[in-house]
């Protein structure tokens, strides 16, 4: 992932709406969510949620595709890990990130 997706895909998860939708799809896994239920189990009437996901999708995060009548959305895992690889590659400077039980910061 190069710089101006990273910042156009923090920028998506950057509103609380998109960020919810995003997270239930990460949690739907593979076979992913329709609108509708998504909109059921996060409150988010239709034609705002139409809008997050159009945003989520323009970042590369999310992917759809037609099943029957419905779009059925997904997580973009690949994009999803590119961000938190990049977001990560240079932590601590290169040492174990693990934080130990004695101690609530890393580095």
């Amino acid at each position: 992932m190069n710089e101006d997706q990273v910042v156009k895909a923090l920028a998506a998860l950057a509103h609380p709406a998109r960020l919810k939708a995003f997270r239930a799809l990460v949690v739907s896994g593979p076979q992913g969510l329709t609108p509708g239920v998504m909109q059921e189990g996060l409150g988010i009437p239709a034609t705002t949620l139409s809008f997050h996901l159009k945003e989520l999708s323009s970042a590369g995060l999310v992917t759809h595709e037609r099943a029957s009548r419905n779009l059925v959305y997904r997580a973009a895992y690949d994009q999803m890990n590119g961000l938190l690889g990049y977001l990560t590659e240079n932590c601590c400077a290169g040492a174990d990130c693990a934080i130990p039980s004695s101690s609530a910061a890393c580095c």
